[in-house]
């Protein structure tokens, strides 16, 4: 009986397990990437929100020292003149045009950026071999008091500079130089600029605050007061940025708002691949318990298995429910055949032994031995059956092998066999030497079969016939015996269905041939034929 397991339903384009995986996998290593790249770009904006700040009071404080220059120079506020003639006598030219430096906005923007190398510490302030400028000196001490009420505010360290880089105001270093500072150096030119530098701490930070960077530097710069074009000083700032850590635990709703955020695309994740993967094999493992209780006879195909290596698993097990559900059905029927092919025979023997046993003192000699005969006549029967259904049993249970046979040399060995049995084979001229993918025995038993059908039904002559297709050899086997009834055509690869019961037959030979067919790929149907009886064979050609 040939087995054919369901086709696979046709489905929308499936994803790849691997491809889920891939993503899953790259989203998981992305979250903490993801959150470390956004932490470093957090810490990067409070230092240059740091800087912006430093830049706001440096313009503040800027604006005040050209004020109090101007101040002394017109004798504001102080009861004397300390400079004559043109504002900004002896001070150091910066080489911008005073008219556009008056008329056009210069605004600073922050240029500290963390991804670049921290600078060492800064360097200790150096004796000064300049003399302090006279004006800038008293702008300096009038400014002491207004820089000491903004660090108190601010906590920034604050240096006020004249025009050589000496500090005339700050808590410390006043009097000596700092112009060999690079930024302090750079802002002596006119140009503004700022620095990242190292911290230096007598204390040690928290573990915690190890993972922020922001906790061992401090933001410097250099801020030059120019005043038409003159250099008239430099406010030189400093400060530690904003401790990451302490700054997130300010904005703590916002970071739950991100944590939560996280932690819903997590259980995204989670359901993603709940509903790709596990859900898809929990539905197969319920299907095959019910399948095992006896509550469902086949496993359906899943509806959605989303991904191509689910949906052939589902196919894979769909396909073997199906032959296992055929199977079984075919060894049901099997069973009840067989039982009723021994059952017949048995009874007839027992019936006559019975009346032996009862009978065989009175019973006339040529009816004992009609009964002997008929015991013998159903001994052979079951004989031939049982030999018949281990015939059957080798060909199901039969391992293809890698032989191959040639169709025309299986002839001629038939050939001589059957003529001597009144059988004549008529072969087309030049059978096909192609070589078949299958043993020669068993081609044999295919065709030995076959032939011996024929002669129970009458038949004296078959023409055999052959047509090549691509990878198959299509073989007619047509004979001149009784044929084959129309209400019967449907029933002759029903196994123990036989209408020669009386001379002998089985109702097997169709079954060993399909089975043999079978395990090498090959099929067998019934064609259709004005007189006898004809069967189409197709066979696997060997492209090796």
């Amino acid at each position: 009986m040939l087995i054919n397991a369901r086709l696979p339903l046709p489905r929308k384009v499936l994803l790849r397990l691997r491809s889920i995986l891939l993503v899953v996998m790259l989203t998981v290593l992305a979250l903490p990437l993801g959150g470390l790249y956004f932490f470093r770009i957090y810490e990067n904006e409070l230092v240059q929100q740091t800087e912006l700040e430093l830049i706001s009071q440096a313009a503040a404080l800027s604006a005040t020292f050209r004020q109090m220059v101007r101040d002394q120079a017109e004798g504001n506020d102080y009861g004397y003149v300390l400079l004559t003639g043109d504002l900004g006598r002896g001070y150091r030219s910066t080489g911008s045009d005073p008219e556009l430096a008056a008329q056009d906005y210069q605004p600073v923007t922050p240029t500290t950026d963390l991804i670049a190398p921290i600078d060492l510490p800064r360097p200790a302030a150096r004796p000064s071999t300049h003399a302090t400028d006279a004006v800038a000196s008293r702008v300096g001490s009038r400014m002491k008091r207004i820089v000491q009420d903004m660090q108190q505010t601010t906590l920034s360290g604050v240096r006020l500079l004249d025009m050589n880089g000496t500090v005339i105001a700050g808590r410390e270093e006043v009097g000596l130089s700092l112009a060999h500072i690079a930024e302090v150096k750079q802002a002596l030119q006119g140009q503004y600029a700022s620095v990242i530098r190292q911290r230096v701490s007598d204390e040690p930070p928290p573990p915690l605050y190890s993972i922020s960077r922001g906790t061992n530097i401090r933001v410097f710069m250099a801020f030059p007061v120019v005043e038409a074009g003159r250099l008239q000083g430099v406010i030189y700032l400093s400060r530690t940025p904003t401790n990451i850590i302490k700054h997130l635990y300010a904005v703590k709703e916002t970071v739950a708002l991100a944590t939560l955020s996280l932690l819903v695309v997590a259980v995204l994740l989670v359901l993603f691949v709940s509903s790709t993967i596990s859900r898809p094999i929990r539905e197969l493992l319920r299907q095959t318990e019910r399948v095992r209780n006896g509550e469902q006879r086949e496993i359906a195909p899943l509806q959605h298995p989303v991904t191509q290596e689910v949906a052939q698993l589902s196919d894979s097990f769909v396909g073997m429910s199906h032959a296992l559900a055929e199977r079984s059905d075919y060894l049901r029927r099997f069973a009840t055949h067989v039982s009723h092919e021994f059952k017949t025979p048995l009874t007839s023997m027992q019936g006559a032994l019975e009346l032996l046993l009862d009978h065989l003192d009175s019973m006339p000699a040529e009816r004992s031995q009609h009964f002997i005969n008929n015991l013998l006549a159903d001994t052979q029967r079951l004989k031939l059956l049982v030999n018949r259904l281990l015939e059957l049993a080798r060909a199901d249970a039969l391992e293809p092998s890698k032989q191959t046979s040639i169709l025309s040399e299986t002839f001629k060995a038939l050939q001589n066999r059957y003529q001597e049995r009144g059988l004549s084979l008529l072969l087309p001229q030049g059978v096909p030497e192609c070589r078949l993918a299958i043993a020669p025995d068993a081609l044999e038993s295919i065709f030995s079969n076959l032939f011996d059908n024929s002669v129970q039904h009458g038949a004296t002559g078959i023409t055999v016939s052959t047509h090549v297709q691509e990878q198959w050899l299509t073989v007619h086997v047509q004979d001149n015996g009784e044929g084959i009834s129309p209400a019967n055509r449907d029933k002759i690869f029903t196994p123990f269905f036989t209408t020669k019961r009386s001379s002998g037959g089985t109702g097997l030979g169709l079954e060993i041939i399909a089975s043999l067919l079978k395990a090498y790929g090959g099929s067998i149907r019934l064609g259709e034929s004005e007189t006898g009886a004809m069967f189409v064979l197709e066979l696997l050609l060997d492209k090796t």
